[in-house]
């Protein structure tokens, strides 16, 4: 087993928060989780609450706070990350990609920690380039609805580079494209969870627009493994992680009904303001970098995710 590390993981009750607290504790570290539990639930992490090595505490990051001890790393997580949520959440996740990132920088600083930060592929905006890579700069509307969460990430970033040039923080960035699986919840308002539980049950699929914007669909196990590669690399560049298959809304609605054997059809809104007509990673750099591309199948990942909706609707 590796050396044993004190980590920090913000947001650490929330959908992947919570999925990297569990890999984490597997590799034998100390796993402090905190998460003021604005969109994150202690449920997430109650099957860890009996393991000596994890400690869940409440706690706003973009309030001042800090952690007795050594520490080893902080991966920042936390952040409203659905658009329902950020639109619900709108200062809050302005304070959390600007404080919040802020708070953790200087603690990284001070304990000598490495810093991860969860940036999103939302900072490409409605992108005018496909694939998107590392060096596009993005086409992002600073004062549409969408704006709260998207600058809060580059503001992050920005910040981020700047700890890393000036302050000498060993500071990484990863892009995380869309991704996910069992934790998400019911009414997260992201595209795979809205068609899972309108399609278990019986429900219209919502569809904005005409379906042929494209989204590319990853695995939450791979996108753990590909931040636990970033976390222990040397890069400290910004790194895409994400399924590179791409596919339109349509086509993933067609899967979704398919696999559940739903009796659903399609319903159509219209298209939301600056939702991105494309959305395609490109991986090059993981691979090359880190080693990293995803495993999982996209019906494979599906159906871990059907099995988790299905017995969450059974349990409400």
């Amino acid at each position: 087993m590796a050396e044993s590390k004190n980590i920090l993981v913000t947001g650490g009750a929330g959908f992947l928060g919570s999925h990297l607290c569990e890999r984490l504790l597997s590799g034998g570290h100390q796993v402090t989780a905190l998460d003021n539990f604005l969109t994150g639930s202690p449920d997430n992490v109650e099957h860890l609450k009996g393991n000596t090595r994890f400690k869940l505490v409440k706690q706003d990051v973009s309030k001042p706070f800090d952690h007795a001890g050594p520490l080893a790393a902080i991966l920042h997580m936390a952040s409203p990350a659905s658009p329902p949520d950020y639109m619900r959440y709108p200062i809050e996740t302005l304070d959390v990609g600007s404080l919040g990132t802020r708070n953790c920088l200087e603690l990284a600083y001070k304990k000598k920690a490495v810093f991860l930060m969860a940036s999103t592929s939302e900072i490409y905006g409605d992108p005018l380039e496909r694939p998107q890579a590392e060096s596009y700069w993005g086409n992002v509307n600073s004062v549409g609805p969408r704006s709260v969460y998207d600058e809060a990430k580059r503001f992050s970033e920005a910040l981020t580079m700047a700890y890393y040039r000036y302050k000498q923080v060993d500071a990484k960035i990863i892009r995380i494209f869309n991704t996910y699986g069992p934790r998400m919840g019911v009414e997260d308002g992201r595209v795979i969870p809205n068609f899972i539980t309108q399609a278990l049950l019986n429900k219209p699929l919502t569809v904005y627009g005409d379906g042929s914007q494209t989204r590319s669909y990853c695995y939450v196990a791979d996108l753990v493994d590909g931040i636990e590669k970033m976390l222990w690399s040397k890069l400290n560049e910004p790194v895409n992680l994400g399924n590179s298959n791409e596919m339109t809304v349509l086509q993933l609605a067609d899967v979704i009904i398919q696999m559940t054997g739903s009796k659903s059809t399609i319903e159509r809104h219209p298209l939301p303001p600056d939702d991105p007509k494309v959305r395609c990673p490109d991986i090059t750099r993981a691979q090359r970098e880190l080693g990293w591309e995803p495993r999982v199948g996209l019906e494979e990942g599906l159906g871990q995710a059907i099995s988790y909706f299905r017995s969450q609707l059974l349990n409400k």
